[in-house]
């Protein structure tokens, strides 16, 4: 994409929310070992994914992007990794059903293990120590040995990141995401949810359906489609040195991609147009997305379009907008009015966690399940009254029974966030509440489909 972009060319520039550690050598030593270590996912697989993304932004298909807000050790488990993509699959489920679109399935999995903080330290009793950035730089423990970035950590988000890719192509490719199969994704605490009642009644008419073709000899045993399913993964490109190691050439085609995941995007905090993270992205050929604030400028916008993707190629550029419930309205119809003026490739996703983000009054970190929603529904509005697409979803969620948001149908208050608040960094929803939001966003598209 620029000729004289290299996998290292981002050390040349400035770099933010970058850990520094302390033995350089050791650090040298693991990047090292990742450049010999096979790829996680492949240029074929992502060149996929844009396709389909590229069918996204026209309306003709959706994306919904979900998974953890930031993966740890301590939680890895093959029932956690089953459950979130369970869900997942729930959600895709109701939205194809609602919507009659293909649903584009990219997992926040398999990678997402930092996180950008907004002091680079913390103070507890009187104790400064570096803030928590993820498991794959520090610890949780407030304690100097914890806090200290360890370069061993990217070597294990290899290999946990490497196991869980396995499993989840297992599920995919080996029978779990059999249509035949769709009553038994429903979470056991679910089960006796609104929600649950809801999607049983999907999955009946679906059942009949499939009883009807089955009965004209068609299934799965003849139709692949139907008991396998396209599952990618994404994370945040935070730690270069990480992204880097695992850039590859393409034999086929002798063009460079990371291969740590399917789809990469830059944060808020890290989309400078002159910085590190930008000239990393400018280079690799997957899909890459950028999260877009209300503080960004359209000039700002469309410079970072032209730098990111100066081919105009579609399926390219994920906007991920995070401009929270109140400020979506005021600043999104700009940015859409320039991408149509410029006639700019653009698949439009939504993300309404990060902006919505509170301290509760018992002093748990938490998101309003309103606010979200409120979020979501008038990112349709603005693009329907805009004449473009709203293009995807982009949550924050998991497969476990967690009280980490408040309200939804199970109606979880403040008093109930310490029941089970789990979450290593940001609040999550849990089963119950995304697949109360697949409903919602579901009538949305339909409304939208509708409509055009």
């Amino acid at each position: 994409m620029n000729s004289n972009w290299s996998r290292e060319s981002w050390r040349d520039k400035e770099v933010v929310q970058m850990p520094s550690y302390l033995d350089g050598s050791a650090l040298k030593k693991v990047e090292a070992e990742l450049k010999g270590y096979p790829p996680l996912v492949f240029a074929g697989e992502a060149r996929a994914l844009k396709s389909s993304l590229s069918e996204a932004a026209k309306g003709k298909a959706f994306l919904l992007q979900g998974g953890d807000c930031a993966e740890s050790f301590a939680e890895f488990h093959p029932d956690n990794i089953r459950d979130t993509f369970r869900v997942i699959l729930q959600m895709a489920v109701v939205l194809t059903f609602g919507a009659t679109l293909p649903i584009v399935k990219v997992g926040r999995m398999a990678g997402q293990f930092a996180k950008p903080r907004s002091a680079p330290t913390e103070t507890i009793d009187g104790l400064e120590l570096p803030s928590y950035r993820g498991d794959m730089v520090n610890g949780m423990e407030f304690t100097k040995e914890a806090r200290e970035p360890d370069p061993g950590r990217l070597v294990k988000v290899y290999n946990q990141s490497a196991s869980t890719l396995n499993l989840l192509r297992a599920f995919a490719d080996g029978g779990y995401a059999d249509l035949q199969q769709i009553h038994n994704w429903t979470l056991s605490f679910v089960a006796d949810s609104p929600q649950a009642e809801k999607y049983k009644d999907i999955v009946d008419r679906i059942q009949e359906s499939l009883e009807f073709m089955k009965a004209c000899g068609i299934d799965s045993n003849v139709v692949p489609n139907m008991r396998e399913t396209n599952f990618y993964t994404s994370h945040e490109a935070l730690l270069l040195n990480y992204e880097e190691a695992l850039t590859r050439v393409d034999s086929t085609t002798g063009k460079s991609y990371g291969c740590s995941a399917h789809f990469l995007w830059v944060g808020e905090r890290t989309r400078q147009i002159d910085n590190g993270h930008i000239e990393y992205l400018s280079g690799i050929c997957n899909p890459i997305g950028f999260k877009a604030g209300p503080s960004i400028t359209t000039d700002d916008f469309l410079d970072l379009l032209d730098r990111l993707n100066p081919e105009n190629e579609p399926g390219r550029i994920t906007v991920i907008t995070r401009m929270g419930s109140e400020k979506l309205s005021d600043h999104l119809p700009k940015l859409i009015s320039a991408v149509k003026k410029e006639g700019k490739e653009v698949l439009w996703s939504c993300d309404p966690m990060h902006a919505n983000t509170e301290k509760s009054s018992n002093g748990y970190k938490t998101r309003h399940f309103d606010k979200i929603l409120k979020e979501v529904k008038t990112f349709f509005d603005v693009h329907s009254a805009e004449g473009s697409h709203a293009g995807g979803v982009h949550f924050e969620m998991t497969g476990q029974n967690v009280t980490e948001c408040v309200g939804g149908a199970a109606q979880i208050s403040e008093d109930n966030l310490g029941d089970r608040y789990h979450t290593h960094c940001d609040p999550r929803l849990n089963a119950n509440q995304a697949l109360e939001l697949a409903f919602l966003v579901a009538e949305m598209l339909k409304k939208q489909r509708t409509a055009t």
